[in-house]
């Protein structure tokens, strides 16, 4: 059986169009499956829209969280909710193509793959983050320490092995295309030119972009600490040369009077140490956030479809 897990958060304007090009894209493959949609605290009418549906396709089991708990949250739940032997996860703005799961399908079949990820090869329409995400993915590509995630987002298909192994990873600050990469398993790749938003606006705005970039960078590299590190050490060694010149000048009398390279030193030393706090600042807070040890989600109602509902 296929489990898909779709993330809704406000989508009331393309629910109907999502639903009819997912399901049809499904059963032109599987017969046993279910779509787990994840409400995540959406404050217009896109639960009553799925609940609408559901009553016409049996197969949609709706899970309301209590409130907003963010993207990776969603997912995290529809997961842990999904009983397929087979778990896909696709974006609920149809800008991955649900036509593309057939192809995943194949390659699990067929080539034996546990994972197969989305990649994207290009973006229809025109829209600023695709400039972020060029830029983010060249930077990842470098620094980070997992290696062929790049272009990859979300939308995937995963054995019930592979899905066990993610999420046995109970980490609060989840990234989980990283997480997903990180587990290992045979991992297979299906191209693919994203579409443009079908209806409505984005959900992902640059600061939200920018936050999953951060959790990304914090959860899967060492570059921001070691950059302090060895930020610190140039800057250590430019000063102490910078003393031994300033001792020097002064014993052979042809010192410069003023205060001017003094103020730039202290303006510059003092702004390298808040850099340097505020990356510390990251990590404390992150590790704050796992010692808390909070649920990542609430479930406010799971819609199973059976009949006392």
């Amino acid at each position: 059986m296929l489990s898909l897990v779709i993330p809704i958060y406000n989508e009331e304007k393309l629910v109907d169009e999502l639903v009819r090009r997912t399901i049809s894209s499904i059963e032109s493959f599987i017969q046993e499956y279910e779509v787990i949609f994840v409400d995540d605290g959406s404050t217009d009418s896109s639960l009553e829209r799925i609940l609408s549906c559901q009553k016409v396709y049996k197969n949609i089991k709706v899970l309301s969280l209590s409130k907003n708990f963010g993207h990776q949250a969603a997912y995290t739940a529809g997961l842990e909710y999904a009983r397929g032997d087979l778990v896909a996860m696709m974006d609920g703005d149809l800008q991955d193509p649900p036509e593309l799961m057939g192809e995943m399908y194949t390659k699990i079949r067929e080539e034996n793959y546990d994972v197969v990820s989305g990649k994207r090869t290009g973006r229809k329409g025109k829209n600023g983050r695709v400039l972020y995400e060029k830029i983010f993915h060249l930077l990842f590509k470098r620094i980070g320490e997992i290696k062929n995630m790049e272009n990859t987002g979300n939308y995937s298909m995963m054995k019930r092995e592979a899905v066990n192994a993610l999420l046995s990873m109970k980490e609060k600050v989840r990234y989980l295309p990283g997480l997903r990469t990180f587990i290992g398993f045979r991992q297979g790749y299906v191209d693919f030119v994203r579409d443009d938003r079908y209806k409505g606006t984005p959900k992902m705005n640059f600061r939200n972009l920018l936050v999953l970039a951060a959790d990304a960078v914090f959860s899967f590299s060492r570059f921001p600490i070691r950059f302090c590190l060895v930020l610190g050490s140039i800057g250590a060694l430019v000063f102490m040369g910078a003393g031994i010149y300033v001792l020097i000048a002064k014993a052979y009398g042809f010192a410069v009077i003023g205060w001017s390279s003094t103020l730039l030193s202290i303006y510059f030393l003092g702004s390298i140490q808040l850099v340097f706090l505020g990356i510390l600042g990251e990590y404390i807070y992150r590790n704050y956030k796992e010692s808390q040890n909070r649920p990542v989600y609430f479930v406010r109602k799971f819609y199973d479809g059976s009949p006392e509902e």
